[in-house]
């Protein structure tokens, strides 16, 4: 199965949102690459993940099936400030990547302008009221075109089946979550 996936990391992003979403698309088979903004990104709870490549070295040659990012409020402030990670979920939204984005990180899909008006999603509630403008949902993962949302780091699983669900099948989704017990 040749289907890449993005998933960029700060400090502070959440650490189980990130690893589930890595490790759930590598048991897709599909290829993962981590961006970090350091070469030693700390997450929310101290664990240390060694992003594959940095923000800043990104290549506009290297596309994406999907971009998914992960919350934590501190990642999530990272994102925002980043203008190499606002430039990657631009230019992969633009050609209809799959965009994810979950707990804090729906804000980023804000703050980078890729979410359409009528958009339907979700996030942490901590976050809710910045994205009221759009048509905003309590489910735990909320799927409006190719914009992917999801709650927070109990509903991490879920939300990465989600994405393999919609990028390599239903039934690739569930022999998955058959496999490590989610169903």
């Amino acid at each position: 199965m040749d289907i890449s996936l993005l998933v960029p990391i700060a400090h502070g992003t959440e650490e189980l949102e990130a690893v589930a979403i890595v490790d759930i698309a590598r048991r897709a088979s599909f290829r993962v690459r981590i961006a970090g903004e350091s070469e030693n990104v700390i997450c929310s709870r101290g664990v240390r993940i060694a992003p594959d490549i940095l923000w800043s070295d990104l290549d506009d040659s290297e596309n994406y099936d999907a971009v998914v990012l992960p919350g934590g409020t501190s990642g999530v402030e990272c994102f925002m400030r980043s203008d190499d990670l606002r430039h990657v979920v631009r230019r992969h939204a633009a050609v209809g990547a799959l965009i994810g984005a979950i707990c804090a990180a729906p804000l980023a899909l804000h703050h980078f302008g890729v979410l359409p008006h009528s958009c339907v999603l979700t996030s942490h509630p901590s976050v809710a009221d910045h994205l009221r403008q759009y048509n905003y949902r309590h489910d735990r993962v909320v799927q409006s075109g190719r914009i992917v949302t999801s709650r927070g780091a109990g509903t991490a699983v879920e939300f990465a089946l989600a994405i393999v669900a919609t990028l390599a099948g239903e039934e690739h989704a569930r022999n998955i979550a058959n496999h490590i017990i989610a169903v």
